[in-house]
């Protein structure tokens, strides 16, 4: 069966571009042209990806995106006319899990959401039926869920993913260049502070104190850990 793209974005000659190109490569795709006809498509059909514009009627795509993350855990590609960082960073923030300054190559982003995609095929599948545990930490990779002293964390599919990765590999110093290439699964051409962002992100959900850490350590000049025995 097809992987199910939802692609929402205003302007209909790029939405419809996106979608010769993503069905072209196998995808089903569907669109959308403001934001909160992209939330009711969501809901109704239970897209593997979104690739999701910024600047859209009705509701935002930083509101969207929002939205969509309080309930789902599933991958968002964020575009943007607005290459500023705080731009970037907000969209970070807020759960995206990639995003594509326009004007952009309709081939990169569909390189972007093969990468993703075949992550997802690649890993999750091996751990189906797989626990990790560590301190208080459970992640369930046949749920898709991580859980903190038995509570359920809300974490982006991004943050899953980088957690999940880490936890496998406890004590082992990781480069953020690496963790771009393993993580996030291709020469990724945004700043190595990507990174930085979304392991500020994972330890305000998963650490008691983000700013006095059990779990993710930072190497300094170099990278970040998974501690191998955290005390939490």
């Amino acid at each position: 069966m097809a992987e199910k793209i939802l692609v929402v974005d205003d302007e209909r000659p790029i939405a419809e571009i996106l979608k010769y190109n993503l069905e072209k490569d196998g995808f089903e795709v569907i669109l959308a042209y403001d934001g909160q006809e992209a939330l009711d498509l969501v809901v109704r059909e239970q897209p593997d990806l979104i690739i999701l514009d910024i600047m859209l009627p009705k509701k935002d795509g930083f509101t969207v995106c929002k939205e969509i993350r309080s309930a789902k855990l599933v991958p968002i590609i964020m575009l943007s006319a607005r290459e500023t960082e705080i731009d970037k960073v907000l969209g970070l923030e807020l759960g995206a899990d990639d995003y594509v300054t326009k004007p952009f190559s309709a081939r990169e982003v569909t390189a972007r959401v093969k990468a993703i995609l075949r992550r997802s095929r690649a890993n999750l599948p091996e751990l189906k039926n797989s626990q990790l545990r560590c301190g208080s930490l459970l992640v369930d990779f046949g749920r898709m869920v991580v859980l903190r002293s038995g509570r359920p964390v809300d974490l982006t599919y991004r943050e899953f993913e980088l957690l999940a990765y880490m936890m496998r590999r406890p004590g082992y110093v990781f480069s953020r260049q690496q963790l771009l290439d393993e993580v996030w699964g291709y020469d990724y051409i945004l700043d190595e502070r990507t990174v930085d962002v979304t392991v500020r992100r994972l330890r305000e959900k998963i650490e008691l104190n983000p700013a006095d850490p059990v779990y993710i350590y930072t190497k300094r000049g170099v990278g970040y850990y998974f501690k191998e025995n955290p005390h939490a």
